[in-house]
């Protein structure tokens, strides 16, 4: 892969991030499940076809990647690890090298509409273009199904499939010449419906069959609520976490009424890489009314409604207070030893002089002054402690 085709590498990791970080939520009712692929792809002139990966989800669980550098399709979920030689999973790869084909040739059409792979066939180097496909379904506790097929290029909404009326819907003026010559090809539109209408419906209850156990379990949420203050404003944060499935409701509460939707943020849920998720509010308040308010989180996974407050922790000045004690604590204790260590060593300096002078005697010196003279240069070490001179201390023998 040459230097030029980083760029295009660069935005197929971007759009991977996104796809696996924010994928689209769709609203299901109790008892409803999805299945939906999503296909993304970066022009890549140095191999003069763009890049191919595809992600498939059952609800928002992750349980099949694809490239088409590997053109294989690899189980991302536990409950279909060992079922790569299974007739599901065969099947299941066939329909992703098929859509890697199918991606690329409506990757080239929708570009040369859009004028932007002349260049590329100059052999000049042209700027890096995106696209993205959605597609999928959706089945119903009352058995009820609805498909959905979407492109998107250059992070615009461009295409939209009607399965009722087998065309295609522009969602900006680009895009028409690419509807109507698709329209044109009416079995690619009888298969895309028969696609959404049967054979979607019927691998998401294979798939479902396949992970029972696993993907109808639900874990509840773990609720916090943190204090942030800065110099202008007071927050209180509600934190939901390691809960599944991916739909909650979090709301605050003020004095047990809730508040509107506009006095909040909004609700932010993002994936864990666990299979679960996590999720959070945040609300501005006054500083000292922080006990009025309460997070209030519903999901599946609860009996009932849980609701969690702010509780302080050890006042600031508290703790001032707390920390100078101590200080105060050890400067004292340290006096304390500081005297009891000069005492003893001053008790210990007696006993040296003591032990120090006792080893010597006092002898009767007489004699002349310089006698008494000559004692005192002495290397003995002689002391005249009379003022007659008649005694001085000499070295015990």
């Amino acid at each position: 892969m040459g230097p030029r085709a980083r760029p295009a590498l660069l935005l197929l990791i971007l759009l991977r991030t996104v796809a696996t970080q924010g994928r689209p939520r769709l609203p299901l009712s109790p008892g409803s499940h999805s299945l939906r692929y999503l296909f993304m792809g970066a022009s890549e002139p140095d191999l003069g076809l763009p890049l191919f990966e595809a992600l498939g989800y059952v609800d928002d669980q992750l349980f099949v990647s694809y490239n088409h550098e590997s053109r294989r399709a690899e189980p991302r979920a536990p409950w279909v690890w060992g079922r790569a030689t299974s007739q599901l999973w065969l099947q299941l790869s066939q329909s992703l090298k098929g859509w890697d084909h199918m991606f690329i040739v409506d990757f080239w059409t929708i570009m040369d509409n859009h004028n932007h792979s002349k260049v590329s066939k100059l052999g000049l180097w042209p700027e890096s273009h995106t696209l993205q496909v959605i597609l999928g379904c959706e089945v119903h506790a009352d058995n009820s199904t609805r498909g959905f097929w979407k492109y998107g290029y250059d992070g615009q909404d461009h295409l939209e499939f009607c399965p009722e009326t087998l065309d295609w819907r522009a969602a900006e003026p680009q895009a028409w010449a690419t509807k109507l010559e698709w329209e044109v090809n009416k079995i690619r539109s009888k298969q895309n419906r028969a696609y959404l209408e049967r054979d979607c419906p019927e691998q998401l209850r294979r798939l479902l069959e396949l992970g029972r156990g696993v993907l109808g379990q639900q874990a509840p949420p773990l609720v916090k609520v943190s204090h942030h203050v800065t110099s202008a404003v007071t927050t209180l944060r509600c934190q939901a976490l390691n809960f599944y499935p991916q739909h909650i409701t979090m709301r605050w509460l003020k004095d047990r009424q809730p508040l509107d939707a506009k006095d909040a943020e909004p609700e932010n849920v993002l994936p864990n890489g666990d299979g679960t998720y996590q999720g959070w509010v945040a609300l501005a308040v006054l500083p000292g009314e922080e006990q009025r308010y309460t997070c209030q989180v519903e999901h599946p996974g609860l009996e009932q409604p849980l609701t969690a407050s702010w509780e302080p922790s050890l006042s600031g000045t508290l703790v001032i207070g707390i920390i100078s004690g101590i200080a105060m604590c050890v400067i004292i204790f340290t006096g304390i030893s500081f005297g009891v260590l000069k005492r003893r060593q001053a008790s210990m300096l007696f006993k040296e002089c003591s032990l120090h002078f006792s080893s010597w005697k006092i002898h009767g010196v007489g004699g002349t002054g310089a006698d008494r003279s000559q004692l005192l240069q002495s290397p003995g070490g002689l002391w005249d402690g009379g003022a007659s001179g008649d005694y001085v201390l000499a070295e015990r023998e």
